[in-house]
């Protein structure tokens, strides 16, 4: 009978250290990933903004004009260059915050799991596409407008693409707008992964708990009553 109690009282002076570690462990473990969590959120939030300014067809006097200017361009070639330049200047004042969310890509993906890369990826591809659509109107599709003859169904598939570029360079309204709802998906989708860092997990001291009861019941024999 004393040796069954001295076991109850080992098992629950060992019960308390394992919770008072678990809690430790828990609370310190589950502050980092809120941390980071806060952290990744707020810069996708950033991005989103930046995304919209970045898109934005309202430009002032000048914008466009730092880039490089080659030797035989026309005033026309300029403008139009300018024009399209816009986006990346207006990304090289927010390139710190795409630099951030960059850094993080691999952090994120270690306290929340590999699908949590997802909306990076996202997020780069859309950039790049914004890109790609200020090159090809830049270089190809302005230049050509009005100022190339084409046959009419050139010039109809030259509209179309035309079209399509400037949906992704320029923030056109909701009705148009192709890139703003992937944004916010990607956004939204952070917002899912991350979730799990504010949500209280005790699964796994109620596993702890079990085990010790589980011991308890193994060291528990029966004993007699004497007559």
């Amino acid at each position: 009978m004393l040796d069954f109690i001295s076991s109850i009282a080992i098992l629950i002076a060992a019960l308390a250290v394992l919770v008072g570690v678990y809690t430790w462990k828990r609370g310190f473990v589950g502050k980092r990933r809120i941390e980071l969590a806060e952290s990744v959120l707020a810069l996708f939030y950033e991005a989103e903004d930046a995304i919209k300014q970045i898109r934005s067809p309202h430009s002032f006097d000048g914008e466009g004009s730092k880039r490089k200017r080659a030797n035989n361009e026309l005033a026309e070639e300029s403008r139009l260059l300018d024009q399209a330049n816009v986006v990346f200047e207006r990304y090289q004042k927010r390139e710190k915050l795409f630099a951030q969310i960059r850094s993080m890509r691999y952090r994120v993906m270690a306290a929340f799991g590999s699908s949590a890369t997802e909306p990076f990826d996202e997020l780069n591809k859309i950039i790049n596409e914004i890109f790609l659509a200020a090159r090809m109107l830049g270089t190809h599709y302005w230049p050509r407008q009005g100022r190339v003859e084409m046959a009419p169904e050139e010039f109809k598939k030259h509209l179309e693409e035309l079209h399509e570029y400037e949906e992704v360079f320029w923030y056109l309204g909701e009705a148009k707008d192709k890139i703003s709802p992937r944004v916010q998906k990607a956004v939204e989708k952070m917002e899912g992964i991350t979730q799990s860092a504010f949500v209280a997990q005790d699964s796994i001291l109620d596993d702890v708990i079990d085990d010790i009861r589980n011991s308890i019941t193994r060291r528990k024999k029966p004993f007699k009553t004497r007559v």
